[in-house]
């Protein structure tokens, strides 16, 4: 019985002459007898960058495997803009051996493309992504006009707080490393997490670790399996919570207070974070000149926000941080998490002191941040619109066939080979140079 192989989008062939096992194993697989109805086609990108000037023609070159049949409706495609205006529909035409799938657009914006068969089922689909004169998207809001007086006012309330750390040793498995509960007074809620650190005197680069949406506990491996490296590390969660429990957080959290600025869930998550970078500042083993924020999805929004409002954050690399472009889906682009409610006017004026976009100009450190082009949970018009309002030195890292981290991870070595690259130049050289984007 035959069965719907798993979609395949390349960037390019390059990788694969130089992996002659990959190449036999694909050989084998488009030789065998067994394909049949449904096989996907290969997609390769004209540019194998996935981006285009604005009006350049933008697509895909489609090729099927040699002994696969096209399915009765044949490969359906819908080409959006920002995955919201309708570009282009149509078939995909193999009359000539291969296939074109390509349109052209006039503005700076994000090209989303999904391909279809009309099956039922998980492979029945395929997703793909090209930037549209990726460095001139813009934001579809203004900045508010008191957003920095808004911030700047919760900050100075804060540095009224006292820290009041209170630090509980944790028993650990991990060699020569000392793991801690913390618990730090912030502006009307505490602080908790995972503090970790290498069991010898000196003073230690530190690392700051956001977590990622929902509700769930810490794992303490987070926080030791960077201290290891040699780290001085607060994995901080999300939630005012003991770092290994769930009660007391609602599920809809992102939803609570949000017509209000001062009753935002994230006014709270956003101090919090900021009070950590206060903590981490004032303890004695602290190296006094490395300071990384760091984190995925909602982890990496919290560092972009972190990283603006404390000028002590000396890097930020994050992966498909979310958070951004608030407003999108009332100006003809789909909104991301946190999916706030476009159609409530007070939900949409708080979300902008909470987008990250809205953020970005105020960050002087060196950013390293990845995107996913087919992303749909932090979509990636807004993350690069966010990017290109950072003023400092910053690195993009284009990840073109990549959805969120946890739906596509087998497309995120780009970002794993790289942050770990950065993480380590940062933690044994103290800096890092961001890669200028070349299109």
């Amino acid at each position: 019985m035959c069965s719907w192989p798993s979609p395949r989008v390349y960037a390019g062939a390059r990788g694969f002459v130089r992996c002659p096992a990959v190449l036999a194993a694909f050989a084998a697989i488009f030789s065998s007898p067994s394909l049949c109805l449904g096989q996907w086609p290969v997609f390769v990108p004209i540019r194998a960058s996935g981006t285009y000037a604005v009006g350049e023609r933008a697509g895909w070159t489609a090729t099927l495997p040699d002994s696969a049949r096209i399915p009765a409706g044949g490969y359906r495609y819908v080409i959006t803009k920002n995955r919201k205006d309708t570009v282009r529909t149509g078939v995909l035409d193999f009359s000539s051996g291969t296939a074109r799938l390509e349109a052209t657009i006039s503005e700076p914006a994000m090209m989303y493309v999904q391909v279809h068969t009309g099956e039922k089922g998980p492979a029945s689909t395929v997703n793909l992504g090209a930037a549209i004169g990726l460095t001139q998207i813009k934001p579809v809001v203004p900045r508010p006009a008191d957003f920095d007086a808004f911030w700047d006012g919760k900050l100075k309330a804060l540095a009224a707080v006292p820290i009041n750390a209170a630090l509980t040793p944790v028993p650990t498995k991990v060699p020569d490393i000392e793991l801690y509960t913390v618990k730090l007074q912030s502006l009307g809620s505490m602080v908790q997490g995972y503090l970790a650190k290498p069991k010898r005197d000196g003073k230690f680069p530190a690392l700051l670790i956001y977590q990622y949406a929902g509700v769930y506990p810490l794992q303490p491996q987070w926080a030791t399996s960077r201290a290891v490296e040699g780290w001085l590390v607060l994995n901080v969660d999300s939630h005012d919570v003991y770092p290994d429990s769930i009660v007391g957080v609602p599920q809809n959290y992102r939803d609570v207070g949000n017509t209000d600025r001062e009753t935002s869930y994230f006014l709270a998550m956003y101090l919090r974070d900021h009070r950590a970078v206060d903590y981490l500042a004032s303890r004695p083993d602290w190296d006094g000149r490395v300071m990384v924020a760091t984190g995925t999805s909602m982890g990496g929004q919290q560092s972009v926000v972190t990283a603006a409002l404390d000028p002590r954050i000396t890097a930020v690399v994050v992966n498909e941080p979310s958070g951004a472009d608030v407003n999108a889906e009332l100006h003809g682009r789909a909104a991301g998490y946190p999916n706030w409610q476009w159609s409530d006017a007070n939900v949409m004026e708080t979300a902008r002191y909470f987008d990250t976009v809205n953020f970005a100009p105020r960050i002087t450190a060196p950013v390293c941040i990845a995107v996913g082009f087919i992303d749909t949970t932090a979509t990636p018009w807004g993350i690069i619109t966010m990017f290109n309002q950072i003023r400092g030195p910053k690195e993009l890292i284009p990840m073109i066939d990549s959805d969120h981290n946890h739906i596509t991870p087998q497309k995120q070595s780009q970002w794993n080979a790289r942050s770990k690259e950065v993480l380590d130049q940062l933690r044994t050289t103290g800096a890092f140079t961001p890669k200028p984007f070349v299109n």
